[in-house]
């Protein structure tokens, strides 16, 4: 019988370094240590049908837990499973749902998990065998993930083609697989305090309320008719008073741009992990001062990004992803309309930092998510024609240059009577344009007349179309499919880096990026366009 222990290091036993690579990359980023060597606290087999007779009958002597994952395995390795499989499927989209022992294993995973592979059917399961996953095949539910503490093995049967491999919701499966059979479990809910509950804040409120691991313990503002509206939980005024709550491990910082810093500093010195609105700050030396403090206290910090998950943006990055337009060289991305831009500190330079970081924060951010490689220069311009009771500029627009040739740009304007489409991307094989809706919401009136309502055309995701030459001169249209947004993503993965030591999508050096462009873009405009390097410091 294997022992429990502590997971940090995981012996990998892999034949196909190509197809294997995505999951062994998003393992590293747990922060676990993989090795080919003994010496782990768990062994993951990945493609047991090609282990040496030798090497088997080592594995399943080991004295620490097996995971084997994967279709197809020898007798010996299902029998000391426990369990007696049937036929393989066919290659088809598969439902994977909690088993009735699944317990952390599927902890925050939201709706059912759908990958296309193949599996085997089980005709038997020992009666020892803990069931952590399932998968239905005609009406009948069957295991695709076990493990079995007598043998010291655990199964996970889904596991053999490149999309299960590359699928972010599939790692994380294995990473929770391995946790579970090394009896490390998630910790107790992490408890959060909200300083600011503005808008923003009650977003964070609803957010906590239904992410699982975490709660929330306190809430800080100035005004009494925000702590009036909030969950009732303890409330504070002055934010030294939050950051001294022993009750309170992590702190949201909801306060306007140019004081992220300053507070996100102070709620680390205290012991708290943090999450910080976005604009992350407003310039790097502010980004890095945040980044050296939260790495020498061993504190989580992350960005609110919430906009990384916009369900166009996501239905986008995946054809940029599949490599359908080709290789992209051009994008240009929109935001904006004709009107006074809002009376609060968002239009107050010297608090947001500008028209630049406000939207920019969320398209910027876009665009750098979209390409991984080294930013050469960036230019910007800006106009002051007619809002000048506000010091934000009218209209701004940002030239991003990669040292691969690939440029994006963004504009944002409160001039913009003739609207651009939200997006417009050209790749060497296709293009996408995202064209706003203007949507209605219809209802009746309290005495039964027709009642409408004119949503902003950026509350919409937008209409996304791609266009692919067919090869004859001519050029194939299709509307692209726009899922729904994803429930609560940025707090469900916050919960699992806190908890389970999970990777997040949105990381502090990719904010600090993104900061970095916007810094850069700030100077090029003042100095009427000209090319500026990013700023290292």
């Amino acid at each position: 019988m294997a022992s429990m222990c502590a997971l940090t290091r995981v012996t990998v036993l892999s034949c196909e370094g190509v197809l294997h690579q995505p999951l062994l990359g998003y393992l590293a980023r747990t922060g676990l240590t993989l090795t080919d060597q003994p010496g782990g606290h768990v062994v993951l087999v990945l493609g047991a049908d090609r282990l040496p007779e030798r090497v088997e009958d080592e594995l399943l002597a080991l004295e620490v837990p097996v995971l084997v994952v994967g279709p197809t395995m020898s007798t010996a390795v299902t029998d000391h499973a426990g369990l007696v499989p049937a036929g393989l499927t066919p290659l088809h989209e598969i439902r994977v749902r909690p088993g009735p022992d699944a317990g952390d294993v599927t902890a925050r995973s939201g709706d059912d998990l759908l990958f296309t592979d193949l599996w085997p059917l089980q005709d038997k399961v020992a009666d020892d065998v803990e069931v952590l996953l399932t998968a239905s095949m005609a009406f009948a539910d069957h295991p695709v993930a076990t493990w079995r503490p007598a043998t010291g093995l655990g199964v996970l049967t889904v596991g053999s083609t490149a999309s299960t491999y590359a699928d972010p919701a599939w790692q994380r499966l294995v990473h929770r697989l391995l946790r579970r059979i090394t009896g490390t479990a998630d910790g107790p809910a992490v408890r959060v305090g909200l300083l600011g509950y503005g808008a923003i804040g009650a977003e964070h409120s609803a957010a906590v309320a239904v992410t699982a691991g975490l709660e929330l313990a306190a809430v800080c503002d100035p005004r009494a008719d925000r702590l009036a509206a909030a969950p009732r939980v303890r409330s504070y005024t002055g934010g030294e008073d939050l950051l001294a709550d022993e009750g309170v491990d992590l702190i949201v910082v909801s306060t306007p741009p140019d004081t992220h810093a300053a507070w996100v500093l102070r709620c680390l010195e205290a012991g708290k992990h943090v999450v910080v609105e976005k604009p992350f700050c407003l310039t790097v030396e502010e980004a890095d001062r945040q980044m050296a403090l939260a790495a020498a206290r061993g504190l989580t910090l992350a960005v609110y990004q919430n906009r990384r998950w916009d369900p166009d943006y996501l239905a986008l990055k995946k054809v940029v992803r599949s490599g359908q337009l080709g290789d992209v060289f051009h994008v240009e991305s929109f935001i904006g309309g004709y009107g006074h831009p809002c009376n609060y500190w968002h239009s107050d330079e010297a608090v947001s930092g500008g028209a630049i970081y406000d939207w920019g924060s969320h398209y910027l951010d876009w665009v750098l998510d979209l390409f991984g490689g080294d930013v050469e220069w960036v230019s910007a311009t800006t106009h002051k024609r007619v809002w000048h009771d506000v010091t934000n500029a009218d209209h701004s627009r940002v030239l991003v240059h990669f040292t691969d040739g690939t440029e994006a740009e963004f504009t944002h304007s409160d001039l913009a009577a003739a609207l651009k489409p939200k997006f417009y991307v050209l790749g060497t094989a296709g293009g996408l344009i995202g064209d706003w809706r203007h949507e209605r919401v219809v209802g009746r009136s309290p005495i039964g007349t027709l009642a409408e309502d004119r949503l902003v055309h950026s509350d919409s995701p937008a209409a996304l179309r791609v266009f692919i030459p067919d090869g004859r001169g001519g050029i194939s249209e299709t509307l692209l499919s726009v899922p729904p947004a994803p429930a609560e993503p940025f707090h469900r993965q916050l919960a699992d880096a806190l908890l389970s030591g999970e990777p997040m999508d949105v990381t502090p050096e990719g904010s600090r990026r993104t900061i970095a462009v916007m810094q850069a873009a700030t100077l090029s405009a003042r100095e009427g366009g000209r090319p500026m390097p990013l700023p290292t410091r």
